[in-house]
């Protein structure tokens, strides 16, 4: 069952979408829209017969981001967004003289880089199960990084593509 907040949340999502295709649409207006759509006569009745909140039933998890361990913020640049072709997702310093913890993302495969010393031991190896591997090998190779040419080694179970960024960790790009 939704809550009366997942409905909510719907409506905002519905009338961001209609405002990115050019189509204006008022809350009140996409608050009825939801209800319509889940069933009730109008906003007001869904409002009434949904509920707050809707008990967890069973444990979900819905990914699992890696945090590894870096020691020098030039060098994981380098590596992870001028490499490996990742985006800053967000930085953050406590204060400005205070270690950077630093998500990046490519696609859908999201990484937490870390200056703390007790987010992460070096030396960690993260497995990212991916398609087109020939094609990421060859992105890599053009980019000619003068501390690694991975290639792909065939196993089988896989092809695998390892990296080893600057502070001892691996990154096992593996397609099935």
């Amino acid at each position: 069952m939704i809550s009366i907040e997942q409905a909510k949340q719907m409506a905002k999502r519905l009338r961001a979408s209609l405002q990115a295709h050019d189509q204006q649409a008022s809350h009140s207006m996409a608050l009825e829209l939801v209800a319509h759509q889940l069933g009730y006569k109008n906003w007001n009745t869904a409002a009434a017969l949904l509920p707050a909140q809707v008990r967890q039933t069973a444990v979900t998890f819905t990914k699992a981001i890696p945090i590894l361990r870096m020691f020098d913020e030039t060098k994981a640049r380098e590596f992870y967004l001028d490499f490996l072709g990742f985006s800053v997702e967000f930085e953050h310093r406590f204060e400005a003289d205070l270690p950077l913890y630093l998500g990046i993302q490519r696609g859908s495969l999201q990484l937490h880089l870390s200056e703390h010393h007790g987010d992460a031991s070096p030396g960690a190896t993260t497995f990212v199960p991916m398609d087109n591997i020939e094609m990421f090998r060859d992105e890599l190779q053009a980019k000619r990084y003068g501390y690694g040419r991975p290639d792909i080694v065939e196993q089988g179970w896989g092809k695998i593509l390892e990296v080893h960024d600057p502070f001892g960790n691996r990154i096992r790009f593996c397609q099935d």
